[in-house]
C-alpha cells in the first residue's frame, strides 16, 4: 500500500468516525457550543501547523469567496450536522449526508451550465428517494424533521465544494480548506458564549469528544486528505469518500452500539447506488483509425 492510498484510507476512517463522536460530544454540548469548538480545536491546530505545511496567505480578491466557503462549509455545516444528530443516529446521519454529490450536479447545472444528462438525472432521483425513505422511516416528526436537517447539511457541504473549484485553481485542497475552517471559527464567534457555558458542566467524554472532533477528523483529516488527493487521481479519491457511510455505520455499532433499522439501511444503500450513479464517468469510445495508403514512389 503506498502513503497516498494510506492516507485516502485513514481520511475515511477518521471523518467516518465523526458521526458516532458528534453523538458522544452531544452528551454534554449543545449542537452551537459544539459546533463552535470544534472549529476552533481544528482552527488552532491548523494555524501552529500552517507553517510547516507550505500553506500561504490568501489573495485580497479571494476573501469574499472563502468568506462563503467557510460560512457554508464549516459553520452552517456543522450547525446543521449538529442539530440533525441530536434526532438521528450517527450511521443514519452519514447515510442522509452522503448525498451531497447530488446538490453538487444541481449546482453545476444551475450556475456553471453543465448538462445534467439522463444518468445524472435519474442516479439524482435514486438518490434523494433513498433519503426520503430514510427520513420517513423514523415515525414521529422530530425525526423526519432533523433527517431534512442532515439533508440541509448536505446541501451546504455541496455548496463548499462548488464554490472553492475556483480557489482549487490557486491553491492547494489543504490551503483552501485551512482558509474555510479559519473563517468558518469567525462566524462561529457568536457561538462561543453556550460553547463556554457548556464547558463547565460537560463530562470528560464529551471533552475527549470536541478534542477528537476537532484533531483528527477535521484538522488531521484535512491534511490527509490533501496529501492522498494530490498523489492519486480524483476518480480513485472520490471512490473512497463512498466508503465513508459504511465505515460509520460499523465505528457507530462499535462505540454507541447503534443498530440502524431495515428501512435505515435500504434507503441508505438506495442512496448510496443513486450517488454512484452520478459519479460514473462515460468510458470514451477508442477512435478507429483508418489506414491511409502510403503514395506510390515516384522513381527519378
Amino acid at each position: 500500500m503506498t502513503k497516498a492510498t494510506f492516507a485516502l484510507g485513514a481520511t475515511v476512517v477518521l471523518w467516518a468516525s465523526a458521526f458516532p463522536a458528534i453523538r458522544a460530544g452531544l452528551d454534554g454540548y449543545g449542537p452551537s457550543g459544539l459546533s463552535f469548538l470544534r472549529l476552533a480545536v481544528a482552527s488552532a491546530a491548523l494555524l501552529a501547523a500552517a507553517p510547516f505545511l507550505g500553506v500561504r496567505r490568501p489573495r485580497a480578491k479571494d476573501l469574499p469567496l472563502i468568506a462563503v466557503c467557510g460560512l457554508t462549509g464549516m459553520t452552517a455545516y456543522q450547525l446543521l450536522l449538529n442539530w440533525g444528530e441530536v434526532r438521528v443516529p450517527a450511521g443514519t446521519a452519514s447515510l442522509l449526508v452522503a448525498t451531497a454529490p447530488v446538490f453538487s450536479a444541481v449546482l453545476a447545472a444551475a450556475f456553471l451550465g453543465e448538462r445534467l444528462g439522463p444518468r445524472k438525472i435519474v442516479g439524482s432521483l435514486v438518490a434523494l428517494g433513498g433519503s426520503a425513505l430514510i427520513a420517513l422511516s423514523g415515525g414521529d416528526v422530530g425525526y423526519s424533521t432533523a433527517a431534512w436537517v442532515l439533508l440541509a447539511a448536505a446541501l451546504v457541504q455541496a455548496t463548499y465544494h462548488f464554490c472553492s473549484k475556483p480557489l482549487l485553481r490557486r491553491y492547494s485542497g489543504l490551503e483552501v480548506a485551512c482558509y474555510a475552517m479559519w473563517t468558518g471559527t469567525l462566524f462561529s464567534l457568536p457561538l462561543a458564549p453556550a460553547a463556554f457555558r457548556d464547558l463547565a458542566s460537560a463530562p470528560p467524554a464529551a471533552d475527549a469528544a470536541v478534542l477528537f472532533l476537532g484533531l483528527l477528523p477535521s484538522a488531521l483529516g484535512f491534511v490527509l486528505w490533501g496529501y492522498g488527493v494530490a498523489r492519486n487521481t480524483v476518480t480513485t479519491a472520490t471512490a473512497a469518500l463512498y466508503l465513508v457511510p459504511v465505515v460509520a455505520l460499523a465505528v457507530a455499532y462499535a462505540w454507541l452500539g447503534e443498530v440502524p433499522g431495515p428501512a435505515e439501511l435500504a434507503g441508505g444503500a438506495v442512496s448510496i447506488g443513486g450517488v454512484a450513479l452520478i459519479g460514473l464517468r462515460r468510458r470514451s469510445r477508442p477512435r478507429r483509425t483508418v489506414a491511409v495508403p502510403a503514395p506510390p514512389r515516384v522513381s527519378k
